[in-house]
């Protein structure tokens, strides 16, 4: 008996301690983890990335995690090291096409097995294609394609910033005149890099016209159509040949076409390679706003911009004033388009020392050039105007020189001159002055015109009568196809 009595005893004990084990092994397998989401987040815009982070604590060591979201796509950029027991986990989430709620839920899995998620909530806002810009830009900026820019107000991108318009960017500008003119100013040591393509022009216009991304012709504002707003003025530190009221000569100046009291508009120095940057495939339209008597502003203005900027491909439509004006400086330009001024379609100044070559000029208001020579004893190395297209149209002469017009013209042809004479107008003093007469001159005349009439000075000497359409001289009109409104109107065929 007492044998038996140990024996149910010894059983009672290892059974006590089995069940005191599995009890053991139940109480320290480890929760699920856990898994906090952030609060949710409206600083999203439809294709906008943003990094949301998880706090998790894992007491069972972390495994794995996986990661699903709506309203977009998301990856899990960080996570824990294996068997780590607490830590953050960072989902990359990009906002898909469409504004509205999105949402992300991240799962965690630990060495057990067991899981937990959380779900973060997004609101995804509708990303702004209109944007109003009412201040001078002073940090480095980007305006982006697909979008659309109003000028308020008169904006100068500020000494050592740089401002970026993508291709296809259209720019428009406020209504405005004296010193209320709206206008983009590039001011001495600032930059713009507004470089387009052939498919995706960069488009500077009024908000008069309907005109969107992707447009090249405007769908309501006549091409003949000026003054709505200003232009564009681009300002460095090359040479500059300028005196003040007192005849004295000054290496600066205040850039006409704005108030002179503004320090944006100063142009000028001695550094003729200064770089402002980069302009390729723009077109600027219906600008030439008034602030004053005698004061509007150009389509494009160069003043004292040096030769490390670049611009080529520029079109300049229904300007109230000239097209394109340098005041001083060094740079160059290839491939411009010049329609419809109300004043001079090409106009020099200041001993500009560079060279415009590729270029059309179509039915200016006033001269088709108006050249003139330096201003204060400051020379330079004079221009070159070459490779031209002239499509006359109603413009009052053709070359408005002065005596000391710094200037070489070369394979420059005119066409659709007007039955009346349009002179060349202070020619001969020039030829004296510059041996003009390496240049050379084709032109197509109307019927009864002679040579003589209209290219005056001796300049007929230099100048032959072609056939329409059978000129060797001229531009490159291939350079404009697809991207400029004038080719796409038809301006520039049968020539």
């Amino acid at each position: 008996m007492k044998k038996n009595l140990t024996l149910i005893l010894a059983v009672i004990f290892s059974s006590a301690i089995m069940v005191s084990s599995c009890k053991k092994d139940e109480e320290v397998i480890p929760n699920a983890p856990s898994v906090v989401a952030p609060t949710a987040s409206s600083d999203l815009t439809e294709g906008d990335n943003l990094d949301v982070n998880f706090t998790v604590n894992i007491p069972g060591g972390y495994a794995s995690s996986s990661v699903t979201a709506i309203g977009g796509t998301a990856t899990i950029k960080t996570a824990p090291l294996n068997g780590a027991l607490t830590g953050s986990i960072a989902v990359s989430f990009t906002a898909g096409p469409n504004a509205g709620a999105a949402s992300i839920t991240l799962t965690v899995i630990d060495q057990n097995a067991k899981s937990n998620d959380a779900t973060a909530v997004l609101s995804v806002q509708e990303e702004e294609m209109l944007i109003s810009v009412n201040s001078n830009i002073t940090s480095n900026t980007t305006w982006e394609t697909g979008k659309t820019y109003v000028l308020e107000s008169r904006i100068a991108v500020v000494d050592g910033v740089t401002l970026t318009i993508e291709p296809g960017v259209v720019v428009k500008g406020e209504a405005g005149s004296a010193a209320n003119a709206t206008a983009l100013i590039i001011a001495q040591g600032g930059k713009i890099n507004a470089v387009g393509t052939e498919s995706q022009p960069i488009i500077f216009t009024s908000v008069a016209d309907q005109l969107e991304p992707g447009d090249i012709a405007s769908p309501n504002l006549d091409p003949t159509l000026n003054g709505l707003w200003g232009g564009i003025i681009v300002l460095g530190k090359a040479h500059i040949s300028y005196q003040d009221d007192q005849g004295a000569d000054q290496p600066t100046a205040s850039i006409e076409g704005i108030p002179a009291n503004d320090p944006n508009g100063i142009y000028g120095g001695s550094n003729d390679a200064d770089n402002s940057g980069t302009i390729k495939y723009i077109s600027i339209r219906h600008g030439g706003a008034n602030i004053g008597e005698g004061n509007e502003i150009n389509g494009l203005t160069l003043g004292g911009v040096g030769s490390g900027t670049t611009i080529e491909n520029v079109e300049i439509i229904s300007n109230q004033d000239d097209g394109i004006e340098w005041f001083g400086g060094a740079v160059n330009v290839k491939n411009a388009i010049v329609w419809n001024t109300g004043d001079d379609a090409i106009d020099t100044d200041q001993a500009w020392s560079g060279t415009v070559e590729n270029f059309v000029v179509i039915n200016p208001g006033d001269e088709c050039f108006e050249l003139d020579g330096p201003e204060g004893s400051y020379v330079g190395a004079g221009h070159h105007i070459k490779n031209g297209t002239v499509i006359v149209g109603g413009a009052s002469g053709l070359i408005d020189f002065d005596n000391n017009t710094d200037v070489i013209m070369s394979n420059i042809y005119f066409t659709n001159l007007k039955d009346n004479t349009q002179d060349v107008e202070g020619y001969s003093g020039y030829l004296a002055a510059a041996n003009f007469t390496s240049s050379t001159f084709e032109v197509t005349l109307p019927n009864g015109v002679t040579l003589s009439e209209v290219f005056e000075g001796g300049s007929d000497l230099i100048t032959t009568e072609v056939a329409a359409g059978a000129s060797t001289v001229g531009a490159d009109l291939s350079q404009f196809n697809t991207w400029s409104w004038a080719a796409v109107a038809g301006e520039l065929t049968d020539l």
